[in-house]
């Protein structure tokens, strides 16, 4: 299923809800892209929000989700109201509509918010939604979800079986992880660590007044459509 080349980079990431242009540098910088929805969901996060302009300045737009148990999965996630879908495209679309490129990527994406009106789990959401986002930058990355692998129970041993299955020399890991990835266990498994840099992004032309770096991909598509390559690092 995966490759076993040389220089095979694989990053593992909880999916997030269209996140913002950092997630899909990462995304960018490497051969296969696994969503690690199988765990905990943290509520006041990315995995169900995130932010877009909103009259000027960020706010958020959050999924509404059951949140049952703290042992709830992000897989096991369920949307709360299902008519969220037309709400959050609605907003978007408000916010955005007079956006240099709103006209160029606006129709791809209502249409396949449309159709997620009738998705139930969270997981899938973020997933569709961020096919689709690499799909119009024309990001490459081969995308799966940890579901595919038959993982052990210890924390750092999950990722190392992840890299080793991949076909991965390298596992690239965002700098949040510094607190707990053990480099010389992956060391021993013949996989380097690489950490991501999300510095010295520059600024774009925004539709605010003070710039904000953190909020959604949407607002690098909608305001610089062509020329988003150069704002995400992408290669």
């Amino acid at each position: 299923m995966f490759s076993s080349q040389k220089d095979m980079k694989t990053a593992i990431l909880q999916s997030n809800y269209i996140p913002w242009k950092g997630y899909f540098h990462l995304i960018d910088s490497v051969d296969t892209f696994v969503l690690y929805d199988s765990v905990q969901f943290t509520k006041n996060d990315w995995r169900n929000r995130n932010k877009i302009i909103i009259n000027g300045s960020a706010n958020w737009i959050t999924i509404p989700v059951q949140h049952l148990s703290l042992s709830q999965t992000i897989r096991d996630t369920k949307v709360a109201q299902p008519n969220w879908a037309t709400k959050h495209w609605r907003t978007i679309q408000q916010s955005y509509s007079k956006a240099p490129f709103f006209k160029e990527f606006g129709q791809t994406i209502e249409a396949t918010y449309l159709k997620l009106e009738k998705q139930t789990h969270l997981g899938k959401i973020n997933l569709t939604l961020i096919r689709l986002i690499c799909e119009i930058l024309e990001i490459k990355t081969k995308i799966v979800t940890d579901e595919e692998f038959d993982l052990p129970e210890d924390r750092l041993e999950r990722l190392i079986t992840i890299c080793e299955e991949t076909g991965a020399s390298t596992y690239f890991s965002g700098p949040a992880a510094r607190d707990y990835i053990d480099e010389d266990r992956f060391q021993d498994s013949g996989i380097e660590v690489e950490w991501m840099d999300y510095t010295g992004y520059p600024e774009y032309r925004q539709l605010s007044a003070d710039f904000d770096h953190y909020v959604s991909i949407l607002d690098l598509l909608f305001c610089y459509g062509p020329n988003f390559k150069k704002y995400i690092g992408s290669n």
